[in-house]
């Protein structure tokens, strides 16, 4: 009878087994759809807050090869990663594992972030050609070109009035341009007196960015007009994350800033005197705290309401890549070529995985995924390790 019992039981090992293997591989699966960051920051408002934990032990993945360095920063979609690339091109990369699925050539450098916004890619590229591509195949769909480079991401809103969506993004001839989504039809833009770095944000009802002029504009979503400027101090070239109608931003005159939008005034200014540099990083705000990188090459975490320095956390070289707040960690890059998760805490140091090649994007943070570009002409994907 027990040799009967031990005969059934090695029959149904290697079901058991393949049934365990399916479960994980489903899991994966459902992980991989599950990955949702579909714009630089995670959300319109830019807040560099993800919305789902990392794991808490991480491996590398996968790696992808473009033809050149990798200055954008990856959204993730329909499991899919999508990237630029300074070789020109736009990279769809399956999440899973790492596979090319398409891509499409610009035909001149690309810095800037994607936008995924349903089924449509929108990037720019630095000829000033702006790009509405098919998510699912790379087909063009429309495309404009404006009067020189484009650096940042585009975001988007819809208008209150009507069902329309509108796609906006910042360019070096001075200009924030509003397209209608669907057509790529100019809608509005909105000039200032000098070179717009960084990604436009937005609540739905203002478009919030600086630059080179040292202010911050706020413009109306549905038309463009002006709604006010606060002067910031020094050239902003990042962009800023807004939270509970206050903006947050770096900029190069060694400060991060937070801004009262209604009142139109700065509530609070953080500058480290120990070791002063310029903030090229997007700030993340979340858990009240906002986190950003420096050029003196620490990550640096202050107090949300009164900017009052909670810790700074040391890498081996400048910080210009944003960091991504996930529940009580900190993702970030630096041109070290080292990726750090770091304690939100305290900021000891969690993990750590040396490229060896410098990181200037933002990591997308999403569905247990953590993908990032260097200038190694990678994408570098890490997630639960075994």
């Amino acid at each position: 009878m027990r040799k009967f019992r031990i005969t059934i039981i090695a029959l149904l090992l290697p079901v058991l087994a393949a049934s365990c293997a399916k479960k994980d591989v489903e899991k994966k699966i459902l992980n991989v759809e599950a990955a949702n960051w579909p714009i630089f920051r995670g959300d319109p408002t830019l807040s560099g807050v993800a919305k789902d934990r990392i794991p808490d032990e991480l491996a590398l993945l996968w790696s992808f090869q473009t033809g050149s360095e990798i200055v954008s920063s990856p959204v993730l979609g329909f499991g899919r990663v999508y990237i630029g690339s300074t070789d020109g091109k736009v990279y769809s990369v399956d999440l899973s594992d790492g596979r090319k699925i398409w891509e499409f050539d610009t035909e001149d450098d690309i810095e800037a972030s994607p936008l995924l916004l349903d089924d449509v890619v929108y990037i720019g590229n630095l000829s000033g050609n702006f790009f509405s591509l098919d998510a699912h195949t790379g087909q063009l769909r429309w495309k404009y070109k404006c009067d020189n480079s484009i650096y940042g991401s585009a975001n988007w809103a819809r208008a209150s009035r009507d069902k329309e969506i509108s796609v906006f993004v910042g360019c070096y001839d001075n200009r924030v341009y509003c397209f209608e989504a669907l057509t790529g039809e100019l809608k509005w833009a909105y000039e200032t007196e000098n070179y717009i770095n960084g990604a436009p944000s937005t609540d739905g009802i203002h478009v919030v960015f600086g630059g080179c002029d040292e202010l911050l504009h706020i413009i109306s979503v549905s038309d463009g007009t002006k709604r006010g400027e606060v002067l910031a101090g020094s050239y902003i070239p990042g962009s800023a994350a807004l939270v509970s109608n206050r903006a947050y931003l770096g900029h190069y005159g060694n400060r991060l800033i937070c801004i009262d939008l209604a009142e139109q005034r700065i509530v609070w200014e953080y500058e480290d005197k120990e070791h002063p540099g310029p903030f090229f990083s997007s700030p993340a705000v979340g858990e009240g705290r906002v986190a950003i990188g420096s050029r003196d090459g620490y990550l640096h975490c202050v107090n949300q309401k009164t900017g009052e320095k909670i810790w700074d956390f040391q890498t081996r070289d400048e910080i210009d890549g944003s960091p991504v707040i996930a529940g009580n960690r900190v993702i970030t890059g630096s041109i070290d070529g080292r990726l750090y998760v770091v304690d939100l805490k305290n900021g000891k140091e969690i993990w750590s995985y040396e490229i060896g090649a410098a990181i200037i994007g933002c990591p997308a943070v999403a569905g247990g995924f953590i993908v990032i570009g260097a200038e190694d002409g990678r994408v570098y994907a890490f997630g639960e390790g075994s």
